[in-house]
């Protein structure tokens, strides 16, 4: 059956949906259309989209294409949400800093075991273990380098490879902190400069399981699935959804299907949630709305330094500023994270628009997010 963009009513009793009279259809035809074209290129296999505005009483979501028995994709498929991952690890700190079991300037050096901390960033000869904090951590400024980085310095195959080629293996989370310390070197002394990076995060998973006694997976269910009734929302490799859900839309490195891979477990803490574009927006709307955290802590993750032009990262959150990408783009904002799939999970303050969506191809992380402005420009015409 041909996937549409489904309508969802809200408010008071209306008849019917705002995109469905006059121009409003219009505008949720071309929306479909871009998702028909990205689904036309080669490498991608499924879309989905999903959209919610308070202020304009809509939500609705949308998922194309089909797995690999040709059985089609729906709304309820569940996908790999890569890096969007960061921002409930960081809600997660957020809630521990509200509980009083933590501060964003303390030193990770309390919560994490000698074994962790030995020769974790050692630069030209001084070792800064103790200089490294929470905060450096959530905004990618600890200097500490990437476990998923390409390049080893002895040229030994890198976590991508081992990913591709070793696909049963599941990454235990010291696996990858220690990967992290062999193969890579600190890029500069913590503080000093801004380099993204997944080992910061798997140091806040581990953080957060010291520190609440529980499993990362079962921090995630007990204070935000279950909550916000998330229902369909996991960590992948790790853990199951609150009630039954239907299979992981597939995801792809190129030709590959790798949604199966085990190996993905070296994702965990910097982007391993699996969920539905619903449960995003639920996650999205109640966390911008400081219903998962204070509004003190909310204002702290959004303290913002450049990442690079037109953008800015706080703490698990990135600001995207469009008329500074290009001076042909309204000048609007949008926060929120994206992943390497294609993945985004953002919302635009200036109407009022929480959007999410996956191209669940690895190489199309640029091309999602070319996506979400193109619809954005759309939905703007409401």
């Amino acid at each position: 059956m041909k996937k549409t963009i489904t309508l969802l009513l809200i408010g008071f009793g209306m008849a019917c949906s705002v995109l469905a009279q006059g121009h409003h259809q219009n505008i949720g035809q071309r929306v479909e259309q871009l998702l028909e074209l990205e689904l036309k290129k080669s490498n991608v296999h499924n879309v989905f989209l999903s959209v919610y505005s308070p202020s304009h009483n809509f939500e609705w979501h949308s998922a194309k294409g089909s797995f690999k028995d040709g059985t089609e994709v729906t709304t309820d498929n569940p996908y790999y949400t890569a890096s969007v991952g960061k921002t409930f690890t960081a809600t997660a700190i957020g809630i521990l800093i509200d509980q009083g079991k933590l501060q964003f300037d303390e030193p990770i050096a309390k919560y994490l075991p000698v074994k962790i901390m030995d020769n974790l960033h050692v630069l030209n000869g001084t070792d800064y273990r103790d200089s490294i904090s929470i905060s450096h951590l959530l905004q990618h400024t600890s200097g500490l380098p990437d476990y998923f980085d390409r390049e080893t310095i002895d040229e030994s195959p890198g976590i991508f490879d081992l990913i591709m080629t070793v696909p049963d293996r599941i990454w235990r989370p010291e696996e990858l902190i220690n990967f992290s310390k062999a193969h890579f070197r600190p890029s500069f002394p913590p503080g000093e400069g801004y380099y993204y990076t997944d080992t910061e995060y798997v140091l806040l998973g581990m953080i957060i399981e010291n520190v609440s006694g529980l499993p990362l997976y079962e921090f995630f269910t007990k204070h935000i699935f279950t909550p916000l009734d998330m229902k369909h929302t996991y960590l992948n490799c790790r853990s199951s959804p609150i009630e039954s859900t239907d299979q992981m839309a597939e995801m792809y490195a190129g030709e590959y299907e790798v949604s199966t891979f085990k190996s993905l477990s070296a994702d965990w803490a910097g982007g391993a949630i699996v969920s539905t574009g619903k449960d995003l927006i639920t996650f999205q709307s109640a966390l911008m709305n400081a219903q998962l955290i204070s509004e003190t802590t909310l204002n702290a993750m959004q303290q913002w330094i450049t990442e690079t032009k037109g953008m800015h990262y706080g703490y698990g959150l990135r600001k995207v500023s469009f008329a500074k990408l290009s001076a042909e783009l309204p000048e609007w904002e949008i926060i929120g994270h994206s992943g390497l799939n294609g993945t985004f999970m953002y919302y635009c303050p200036d109407l009022d628009i929480f959007l999410t969506g996956t191209l669940n191809q690895l190489e199309s992380s640029k091309d999602g997010v070319i996506l979400m402005v193109k619809v954005l420009m759309e939905l703007a015409k409401l």
